[in-house]
């Protein structure tokens, strides 16, 4: 199965996943989704994450992250998508939702946040913000 969008993928299957309360998620992996989901933990959008190589392909499984039954995360949305990619210098980079969210960067540097992309004067590609 080919997927266009693999990281528009990847974020459906967390938001679904969490309107259904589900504990755990598994999906395809890649080193471009682990780095995202490296990013959401350290945030503390979700509990954990692993790659679990089995047979010759490895799986995502992430651990979602519920705060008194409600999910920690209330949105994540894609901005860049293959049909249309966004990019952004370091002095426009997006502040979501004021500060109180984080729009997740795809760099030369590697992917990061926006705090960090501000801080290291690095702009490159939104790929989707979370709050």
């Amino acid at each position: 199965m080919s997927l266009s969008d693999p990281i528009g993928d990847m974020l459906a299957r967390l938001k679904n996943s969490q309107m259904r309360n589900h504990k755990k998620i598994e999906l395809p992996s890649s080193k471009f989704k682990t780095k995202i989901a490296e990013i959401l933990k350290s945030e503390g959008y979700i509990i954990d994450y692993e790659v679990i190589s089995e047979q010759n392909k490895a799986n995502l499984h992430i651990s979602l992250k519920y705060n008194s039954g409600n999910p920690v995360i209330s949105s994540i949305e894609r901005v860049s998508k293959p049909g249309r990619r966004i990019f952004s210098s370091a002095q426009s980079l997006p502040k979501v939702n004021n500060g109180l969210g984080i729009a997740i960067i795809s760099t030369p540097k590697g992917v990061m946040t926006d705090i960090d992309a501000r801080k290291q004067k690095v702009g490159g590609e939104i790929i989707c913000k979370v709050f």
